[in-house]
């Protein structure tokens, strides 16, 4: 049975993407459950959250990189060989844990080096049109990775962050995920992304399933291409003086009929114009701006922090706050893409 992927998505970028799977890795290790975090932006981001920087020097030795993603597919690239069984760094609040099933969240960790994987992706989604079998296992190493690593580490689901683009490496990512997660600021550019993201996406799926009856190896293991958009997260700007209160809401406003007519590709029929009342937006959730320095300096999510971290006073009801936030929000995603509670 496969694992479930999420990719968290939009091709508009600074939404706070990165930021948002991050923590939620985290609460959903809270909640009790066991996931893979998968880093498949080229920048590297997420892998930067979770690690110090000793650790990713470790990581990132000048040369070969054999324990991050790219280390994972680079006998592929080389044709030397097929994938090779992915390195799963655990995550442990403030520290590195080697042991295998130390810690709920298993991570694959991130490399700059992935974006020399963009040209073979291009060529082997046009392979894959000829029936060539190398093709369709280029284009199915991502999911066949993280099926790997879900394996075993024993995750309920894998997590997946990508870069705001629509190129060949998220194609092949998104056609790995199940189930997409949108995050978006209240701006005219995510709406913008919106009405680009949904024709891709369909344009994708369909593109896969014109494909999958032409593999002709039969020992490849591939993802079906779901690729099914299960709501939006909206993660609000922190309230500015040259950014008045108005134009917020005309954008907010917009958003449940652009991602219903955009993404879902239905008709507008009844006009929501709340995020709150619309049942495909997952959270709105907020800037947290005041807590954000102290996370980052202790090297932890938000509702993590405590008041030897600084959290005093205010700060310490906005932990909680956090908390409660992301809390509904993943039991939401979950409920979503059907992952049973813990």
């Amino acid at each position: 049975m496969n694992t479930p992927v999420i990719a968290f998505f939009n091709n508009k970028g600074g939404v706070g993407k990165t930021s948002l799977v991050y923590h939620l890795s985290w609460m959903f290790a809270d909640l009790g459950y066991r996931l893979i975090a998968t880093d498949l932006d080229p920048q590297a981001n997420l892998t930067a959250a979770f690690l110090d920087e000793e650790r990713l020097e470790e990581l990132w030795p000048k040369g070969n990189h054999p324990s991050t993603v790219f280390g994972c597919i680079q006998p592929l690239i080389q044709g030397t060989g097929d994938i090779t069984q992915p390195h799963i760094e655990n995550i442990e609040e403030g520290s590195y844990q080697p042991t295998l099933f130390g810690s709920s969240i298993g991570l694959l960790v991130g490399d700059l080096l992935l974006s020399s994987f963009e040209d073979e992706l291009s060529d082997a989604w046009l392979g894959c049109l000829g029936e060539n079998p190398r093709a369709f296992r280029v284009i199915s190493a991502f999911w066949r990775m993280m099926q790997k690593a879900a394996a075993t580490h024993e995750a309920d689901f894998v997590l997946m962050d990508l870069g705001p683009n629509l190129g060949a490496i998220n194609r092949a990512a998104l056609i790995a995920a199940d189930y997409v997660v949108v995050p978006l600021s209240p701006d005219l550019f995510s709406l913008q992304g919106l009405r680009n993201l949904g024709p891709t996406l369909r344009k994708w799926r369909s593109g896969w399933n014109e494909r999958l009856p032409k593999n002709t190896a039969a020992d490849i293991p591939l993802p079906q291409g779901s690729i099914q958009p299960i709501g939006y997260v909206v993660l609000q700007h922190a309230v500015r003086m040259d950014r008045p209160v108005k134009a917020y809401d005309r954008w907010i406003a917009r958003i449940p009929g652009e991602y219903q007519e955009y993404v879902l590709d239905q008709p507008t029929y009844d006009k929501i114009t709340s995020v709150l009342q619309d049942p495909h937006c997952l959270a709105l959730l907020k800037h947290y701006r005041s807590l954000m320095p102290l996370a980052q300096e202790a090297h932890k999510p938000m509702f993590h922090l405590k008041p030897a971290d600084g959290a005093l006073g205010s700060h310490m009801r906005a932990v909680q706050g956090a908390s409660l936030d992301f809390e509904k929000l993943a039991l939401a995603i979950a409920k979503q893409a059907g992952i049973p509670p813990r």
